[in-house]
C-alpha cells in the first residue's frame, strides 16, 4: 500500500460497510501492562513518530488530531505523506515536552517506548494521565516495559485494531487490516522453504544497532521466508557487537535507510569493514534496503515483507 492510496482509501472508508458495533464508553482497552479508559474518543490527539502518525491518517484520524511529533528531526517525508500532513502542525522535530503537549490541549497521546518515551523519562502514561492525556503504547515497544513474544505483524494490527475502538473507526480498521493481512498473505503463497540468513543493520559503527526477536525486524524478516539471525536474542532494538554478526554469518543485510547517514553510506561502511570480511552477504553484495516507516510498526509493514521477499528469494 502506498502512501497515496491511503488518502484514498481513507475516503473509501467513510462509507464502508458497518463491520462492528459502535464503541461505548466508557471504554476500557490494554496498553502494554496498564488498563486505559476512554470516557469518550479522543479530539485531541498527537501521534509521535512517523509511523504511528501515518496509522493514525490511514483510519482517517486527521480530525481528530492537534499535531503530530517526531518525524522531520530525523526522518524525510515522501510529498505523497506530505501532503497527507498539510494542515497539522509538528508540534516537536524530535521529542515534545510536557508542556508542549499541554499547550496544544492534547488528550491523547499515541507513542511507545523507545518511540517517544523513555522509562524514567518525563513522557510517560504515569507523568501524563494524571494532567488529563491518555497515553496509548505502541505494542511492540512493551518489550521494553514487561515480558512478552517474539514481534508479529498482528502488533501492528492490534494497534490498528486497538485506535479503531478508542476513536470509534472500528470499520476503518477492519478493513485495513485485511486489506494488509491479504497482501501478507499473497507474498507467503509461493515462498520456498529455504530461509536465508538475515541481518539487519540500522546504524552504528563501534557497534551495530539492530532488532532481537522482539522488534517489528523479527516479524518482517520472517513473514519474507528468512531468518533473523538474531532471533534467539531476547531484545527489541539492541546493539550487538560485531563479532555476533561475523560468528552468525547472514547471507544477507538489511539496510534501514533514514537520517543523515544514507543507506549508500551505510553499505559502503559495511563493505569497508575489515571485521566483516568473511561474511557471507558482504562477499556477495547481497543488500537490501528498507526506509525507516516500513521497518518499524505501521501501515508500510506491507511493503517491507513485499520488499524483503523479493530480495530475499527472486522475484
Amino acid at each position: 500500500m502506498t502512501v497515496r492510496s491511503l488518502l484514498c482509501l481513507a475516503l473509501l472508508l467513510g462509507s464502508a460497510p458497518a463491520f462492528a458495533e459502535a464503541t461505548k464508553y466508557p471504554l476500557t482497552v490494554q496498553s502494554c501492562n496498564r488498563e486505559v479508559t476512554f470516557k469518550q474518543a479522543p479530539k485531541h490527539a498527537v501521534s509521535h513518530d512517523i509511523n504511528m502518525t501515518q496509522m493514525m491518517l490511514a483510519l482517517g484520524l486527521k480530525s481528530s488530531m492537534v499535531g503530530y511529533s517526531g518525524v522531520s528531526g530525523w526522518k524525510s517525508v515522501t510529498p505523497d505523506m506530505q501532503s497527507l500532513l498539510d494542515g497539522l502542525p509538528e508540534l516537536a522535530a524530535k521529542y515534545p515536552s510536557v508542556e508542549t503537549l499541554l499547550n496544544a490541549n492534547v488528550d491523547f497521546f499515541f507513542a511507545g517506548w523507545d518511540y517517544g518515551m523513555r522509562v524514567g523519562g518525563d513522557l510517560t502514561p504515569q507523568t501524563l494521565q494524571p494532567l488529563g492525556i491518555n497515553v496509548y503504547e505502541l505494542t511492540e515497544s512493551c518489550a521494553f516495559v514487561m515480558k512478552r513474544p517474539a514481534a508479529t505483524l498482528e502488533d501492528t494490527y492490534n494497534d490498528l485494531r486497538n485506535l479503531g475502538k478508542i476513536f470509534d473507526v472500528q470499520d476503518r480498521a477492519i478493513t485495513l487490516i485485511a486489506e494488509m493481512q491479504a497482501q501478507v498473505a499473497a507474498v507467503r503463497k509461493d515462498l520456498p522453504a529455504d530461509k536465508p540468513r538475515v541481518f539487519l543493520y540500522d546504524s552504528g559503527e563501534d557497534r551495530a544497532m539492530t532488532s532481537g526477536r522482539l522488534g517489528m525486524p523479527q516479524a518482517l524478516i520472517d513473514a519474507a521466508g528468512g531468518q533473523n539471525i538474531l532471533d534467539d536474542v531476547e531484545a527489541s532494538w539492541t546493539r550487538v557487537n560485531w563479532e555476533n554478526v561475523v560468528e552468525r554469518n547472514p547471507q544477507v543485510i538489511v539496510i534501514v535507510d533514514y537520517g543523515e547517514v544514507t543507506a549508500e553510506q551505510k553499505e559502503q561502511f559495511l563493505l569497508n569493514n575489515k571485521a566483516l570480511q568473511s561474511v557471507d552477504a558482504i562477499k556477495n553484495q547481497r543488500f537490501i534496503v528498507i526506509p525507516y516507516v516500513q521497518a518499524t510498526p505501521g501501515i508500510d509493514n506491507v511493503l517491507a515483507v513485499e520488499t524483503l521477499a523479493k530480495g530475499f528469494h527472486g522475484e
